[in-house]
């Protein structure tokens, strides 16, 4: 893999100057939408409330974190002062609400939003999340990976890192049924790894992958046969990647971040692992804050020290052959960029 310049200047704002990715979501929208309406017993959740939650996330999380993942309905409008011009932003794409076609999930853009637009306000890094089932309806298949490209050729247009997140879920017929944004209970590692292996395709123009554990999270126990798994995951990403926490406890997600470290990711992209127990003392807004200074910190005080002492930089990842300056490094640059 060859870096564009606006691609490595992405992933330098991402990651700290060792290279490694200690990145926090901010941009989950239906758990953190759903209590808050269950609470007001309303069918949509007060935009005031998620959205001071999310800037509360932002100015309490960010010290620790190399960079911090922000949507467009709540988190920007409210919060984008509060973040540090120090940190990384990376901007969400895809819609929350997708659909549940006969053969599977479908996912979709946030309307009126685009990679353009998260170019043009600064933005150091497009996320997507895709929905993917290796064996979900030819059709569905084909429409998550074109979605997926369709992105991937804006992101190389408007030169900007494609950081993609792939999530495994029930098909109509399995036992575990959930609509929830949570690890998959039953999911199979080789759908994960099926998922992983097709869009690690050149064409998708994927820059980092954002990957849920290839086991269930409970199951990730230091055993050399788990490991043979993540080690797999990590050969079929054939790029930087990171570990996403998809709702897992402090201790599992921990445990999943020691295998995929000893199986060449460069940090991890999480949310709920962090600052879900504090977010359960709504509506008291001062023991969320205490929550999310005090257990929250903590806990990411771990995980960089887990982080600093294991992940691989992302630039040593065998993918780009230990070259990973501008190109063509030479007075020709100017002439060139924007042409390649």
């Amino acid at each position: 893999m060859e870096l564009t310049a606006g691609k490595l200047w992405g992933l330098r704002r991402m990651a700290d100057a060792a290279g490694r990715f200690k990145m926090t979501a901010v941009d989950q929208r239906p758990p953190i939408k759903g209590p808050i309406a269950k609470y007001h017993d309303l069918p949509e959740a007060p935009w005031e409330e998620v959205a001071r939650f999310k800037t509360l996330l932002i100015e309490t999380l960010q010290d620790a974190s190399t960079a911090m993942l922000l949507d467009p309905h709540y988190a920007i409008p409210m919060g984008l002062d509060r973040l540090s011009p120090a940190k990384g932003l990376i901007v969400t794409l895809e819609d929350s609400i997708f659909e549940d076609a006969p053969g599977g999930r479908l996912s979709s853009e946030i309307d009126d939003w685009s990679v353009n637009k998260i170019k043009r306000m600064g933005g150091d890094a497009v996320k997507v999340l895709a929905w993917y089932r290796p064996d979900a309806a030819p059709e569905v298949c084909r429409a998550q990976q074109d979605f997926t490209k369709r992105i991937g050729e804006a992101c190389a247009r408007y030169d900007i890192p494609f950081l993609f997140e792939l999530l495994v879920y029930p098909l109509k017929g399995d036992a575990d049924q959930t609509k929830d944004y949570v690890e998959m209970a039953g999911k199979r590692s080789d759908h994960v790894l099926g998922s992983v292996e097709e869009f690690a395709r050149s064409d998708y123009g994927i820059d980092v992958f954002k990957l849920e554990s290839p086991v269930a999270a409970k199951d990730a126990d230091g055993s050399a046969a788990v490991q043979a798994v993540f080690d797999e995951m990590g050969r079929l990403a054939g790029r930087p990647w990171v570990m996403l926490s998809a709702g897992a406890g402090k201790a599992e997600f921990k445990a999943v971040m020691e295998h995929a470290y000893k199986a060449g990711a460069s940090g991890y992209l999480a949310g709920r692992a962090i600052w879900l127990d504090a977010f359960g003392a709504y509506p008291d807004w001062a023991a969320i804050e205490a929550g999310l200074r005090g257990e929250g910190c903590a806990y990411m005080a771990e995980l960089n020290a887990l982080t600093d002492a294991a992940a691989l930089p992302w630039f040593d990842h065998p993918c780009f052959g230990g070259r990973t300056g501008v190109q063509p490094a030479d007075a020709s640059f100017r002439h060139v960029y924007g042409a390649m």
